[in-house]
């Protein structure tokens, strides 16, 4: 398997155009999670590489904010084409080391190249603007230009994708950057400096430094050459990002926890919300920020949707990512399977009920039954926590004002979704629900054309659409007098 994947399985960082080591020669072991065996190593690196990292990306950016929006454009372009001519080796690289079933890691190979070449067409759209004049002779401008070096640090749930979502922008921008690729999946991270230097990216413009989370991180937001975070990962993680970058002012993008709500109203077609229900609840083995993490169902089909989601449930194949069929993975480690068994066990004690799975698979490892749990309460953990698992809750609810009411109490924004055949029904319930972004009747929303970003904890800023450019853009007003007219 691995000999596909070897050209792309950098055992090692790249910083200012050189693949090196660690300073101290410490490294990292990187293992696949459906079978426990170690696929190799990464350097363990710190502040000291990560702030020659910064260094070199600072160098790039005095060239690479010169070159021309058609130029950066090109480039992308030629990202997207490597990364599709190459689409099987990346996934397989991405299913070794995340456990994602290899249509999934296709899958997320394949939008991340769109998300490239959504950003190579929309560079070359950045307008500024010549605003009409209170002076008669002073002229107006507004000019949009690259904010400067980036950080960008990314999550081992979506660990090429994440990327693609904050390389296209910058690198359309004309910004350079920095990157912290997740410890448990670094290669995919690794794996996109492969992809620039294929391209004919200038070296410097994309650094990857893997290691120490706090110290890198650290690096990232003191220095003052790094004018940019864009963070994907817990609202927690964070929150001690932004006071950390409070202290230089930096520009901050952040895509947070989730507490997702899914809800199915007695007007829904129940046989179209439980497929809806499975893609956006067991997509990755439920470990995304935007899956499903409460069902609220309307009384009336409360007992035929929880039974027709149980057994879609347990119809699912559960195995290794690499084999033909599967459609869940493991889980990304032994922690993760223990939270999942703590949340089940809370919902059990406190009268849940479970229709189907509950416990570990007989594959062993941090494989999991897909579970489903009726009788869900606000007591239950589940219904403030992340759950990250194969778990489906399901609380029940009596009217429309209730549901709204019920999805909207939690600290967290991202995403939620709701099916009704109710036309008024669902332009009410979108209006009400607080959440950056909502799908009605449909389970998977997420595409480069459209922005994707959370309100209240669950972050700040969009990627994605013509929003996520302005991210890494800063706005200069030029006025210009003196033109004796």
């Amino acid at each position: 398997m691995l000999t596909r994947t070897s050209a792309f399985m950098k055992e090692a960082n790249l910083i200012g155009g050189k693949w090196v080591a660690a300073d101290s020669g410490d490294t990292l072991a990187v293992t696949n999670p459906a079978t426990g065996a170690v696929l190799g190593t990464v350097p363990n690196a710190g502040q000291a590489e990560a702030a020659r990292a910064i260094e070199a990306a600072a160098t790039a950016f005095e060239r690479f904010r010169k070159t021309t929006a058609a130029e950066r454009a090109a480039m992308l372009r030629r990202m997207h084409d490597v990364m599709i001519e190459n689409v099987d080796a990346l996934a397989e690289l991405l299913t070794l080391e995340q456990g994602k079933p290899l249509a999934e890691a296709k899958g997320e190979i394949t939008v991340g190249a769109n998300y490239i070449l959504w950003f190579a067409e929309e560079g070359r759209r950045v307008y500024g603007d010549i605003v009409p004049s209170p002076w008669a002779d002073r002229r107006i401008l507004v000019r949009k230009e690259p904010v400067g070096v980036v950080g960008a640090i990314t999550p081992w749930n979506f660990p090429s994708s994440m990327l693609a979502r904050k390389i296209g922008p910058a690198i359309a921008a004309g910004c350079t950057a920095v990157i912290k690729p997740a410890s448990q999946t670094p290669y995919s991270g690794l794996a996109w400096g492969v992809i620039a230097e294929m391209a004919g990216l200038p070296e410097g413009v994309m650094n990857i430094v893997t290691g120490s989370a706090s110290q890198i991180g650290g690096e990232m937001t003191s220095n003052p050459a790094v004018k940019k975070i864009t963070f994907t990962g817990s609202t927690d993680v964070g929150k001690i990002l932004l006071r950390q970058c409070a202290d230089t002012v930096k520009k901050v993008s952040m895509e947070l926890g989730g507490n997702a709500p899914f809800l199915v109203f007695d007007s829904a077609d129940v046989d179209k919300a439980v497929e809806g229900a499975v893609a956006a609840k067991y997509r990755n083995s439920g470990q995304t920020c935007v899956c499903t993490n409460r069902f609220y169902v309307q009384a009336g089909v409360y007992d035929e949707f929880a039974e027709k989601l149980a057994r879609k449930s347990e119809s699912l194949k559960v195995g290794p990512g690499t084999e033909e069929g599967t459609q869940q993975g493991p889980l990304i480690d032994m922690a993760a399977v223990e939270k999942v068994e703590e949340l089940i066990a809370d919902a059990v004690s406190k009268g849940g009920k479970v229709l189907t799975g509950g416990n570990r698979h007989e594959l062993g490892q941090s494989f999991f039954q897909p579970t489903v749990i009726a009788n869900a309460t606000a007591e239950m953990r589940f219904s403030r926590e992340e759950i990250f698992g194969p778990v489906s809750p399901i609380f029940r609810f009596e009217t429309e004002e209730e549901a709204i009411a019920l999805a909207n109490d939690t600290e967290y924004g991202l995403a939620c979704y709701f099916y009704t055949r109710d036309l008024g029904q669902a332009f009410r319930v979108m209006e009400g629900l607080d959440y950056g972004l909502v799908g009605v009747n449909e389970g998977v929303i997420t595409t480069p054309e459209a922005p994707f970003g959370g309100h209240k904890e669950s972050g700040l800023g969009s990627e994605g659409g013509r929003e996520g450019i302005l991210e890494y853009l800063d706005t200069k007003y030029v006025c210009i007098g003196g033109l004796g007219l």
